[in-house]
């Protein structure tokens, strides 16, 4: 589905990624986990042919650079850490820029639903006619989430996003949304590549899990085989023990120097 071998990435000679193979099949919720400094959001950056790079990147057997912008606009988006928060715009105009690949003039009552679809998934649904600059940080999150989900509904199959900490500025309840939302997408078939920092999050909902440190990929397996106590204490140089989550059965890590009387994975 998305594939790219020996992948490297330098910027002014600093080398940020080195040597990288990375392989996803259809319907597959991959989590890209690292310390900072690990190359994650440049990983993600290559494989969205965001940056100019050497490397061949294929996705549906096809090189990304040979896809036309019009066609792979609605096969594949991005939700960036980064972007602009001052918008003069209401939400709903700033969520309506997903569908922007499907309109020339005048969005269709097919656009106008797929955005009212994707503010209600977020939670912005009734933030529509708010002005999108008096929002918080965390809605302003939610309000780019439902833009870039907004984008890819349509009948395509094994559609790919890539979401870069969707996770940041969001609250318990919605983090877990965000992610029940992102693995909902990835059961009807679609691909779902993401970067996050939080670990217990990552074994709850990751199908596999991609290590890395120093812009390298040190595991790429399920949750139990990645995170074990010597591999996580190791790359993030910080003591862990490793137990099973008793609610979904997964590795749940706690750091620091404790002791718990638990089943260690």
């Amino acid at each position: 589905m998305l594939k790219g071998e020996n992948i490297s990435y330098a910027h002014k000679e600093f080398e940020i990624l080195k040597d990288i193979d990375f392989s996803v099949d259809f319907g597959k919720l991959i989590v890209i986990v690292g310390p900072n400094g690990a190359g994650k959001s440049t990983l993600l950056s290559v494989l969205s042919n965001e940056l100019d790079h050497k490397v061949e990147v294929l996705f549906k057997e096809k090189n990304l650079k040979n896809w036309k912008l019009e066609e792979l606009s609605v096969n594949k988006a991005k939700f960036s850490q980064q972007y602009n928060t001052d918008i003069p715009l209401l939400v709903n105009d700033v969520v309506l820029m997903g569908r922007y690949p499907y309109f020339e003039n005048k969005p269709s009552q097919t656009d106008l639903e797929g955005i009212e679809k994707a503010m209600q998934q977020t939670d912005v649904l009734h933030l529509k006619n708010r002005d999108y600059n008096t929002l918080s940080g965390g809605e302003k999150q939610r309000v780019h989430l439902a833009r870039v989900l907004a984008q890819l509904k349509n009948n395509i199959q094994n559609k790919l996003i890539f979401l870069d900490e969707p996770l940041n500025n969001l609250d318990v309840l919605h983090q877990h949304r965000i992610l029940e939302i992102i693995k909902d997408f990835t059961r009807q078939g679609n691909t779902a590549i993401v970067v996050l920092h939080d670990l217990n999050l990552t074994a709850q909902f990751a199908d596999e899990v991609f290590l890395m440190k120093n812009g390298k990929v040190i595991a790429y397996d399920v949750p139990e085989k990645v995170f074990t106590q010597q591999i996580i204490s190791d790359i993030y140089d910080f003591p862990c023990m490793i137990c099973e989550n008793p609610v979904y059965k997964k590795p749940m890590i706690v750091f620091g120097n404790v002791k718990i009387e638990a089943e260690f994975v």
